[in-house]
């Protein structure tokens, strides 16, 4: 035999309901100053994107630069996302290894990758400044803008990525574990 439902209760009580999760204050300190960037680009490109598809479908006159300015902003959320992502220690790492080596094994493979991610962040920036040197005076294509505002933002988010993995790499040392050791004091972890 189905069950009831439970009631409700009273308007009063329903309205009620919702001041207890108001008084709960938001807590903003897990973020930082990229990811609030990184959110302004987001909705300049949302905005993008839903002004395209207002111009084209229902005014039937699409503006062009729309979708260019929207793929660039896509290209700077991801690797201003990525920022994010290496500050938090998000991005995809394998850590199963860990649990089957000696414990001082363990926390010299740890410091190796810390030090490589360091590493492949330097020569990443190194790499795309040399890139943005050589494209530097391309325009993009429905407006006329350089494509270095966005050349220049992946190179910011690559430093960016550098500077926050070599935080990462301080906390782990004072820590004595990185989340590649102890994954499970990571999870759902705020900052």
């Amino acid at each position: 035999m189905p069950q009831k439902p439970p009631s409700p209760g009273t308007a009063e009580e329903l309205a009620h309901a919702f001041e207890d999760d108001a008084a709960a204050e938001v807590d903003l300190s897990p973020y930082a100053v990229e990811d609030w960037l990184t959110q302004a680009v987001f909705w300049g490109m949302a905005a993008c994107v839903f002004l395209q598809f207002f111009t084209r479908y229902v005014l039937n006159n699409s503006l062009a630069w729309t979708e260019e300015i929207a793929i660039n902003c896509l290209v700077l959320v991801v690797f201003m996302g990525a920022v994010m992502c290496v500050r938090r220690s998000r991005h995809i790492q394998v850590d199963v290894l860990y649990h089957y080596l000696p414990k001082g094994a363990a926390r010299a493979l740890a410091v190796f990758v810390d030090l490589v991610r360091i590493a492949f962040f330097a020569y990443a920036a190194i790499l795309f400044w040399r890139y943005v040197g050589i494209v530097y005076a391309e325009r993009m294509v429905t407006i006329d803008l350089p494509r270095s505002i966005v050349f220049y933002g992946v190179f910011a988010a690559f430093v960016l990525m550098l500077l926050r993995a070599v935080q990462v790499f301080v906390q782990n040392l004072r820590r004595g574990y990185s989340v590649l050791e102890r994954p499970e004091l990571f999870d759902g972890m705020g900052d």
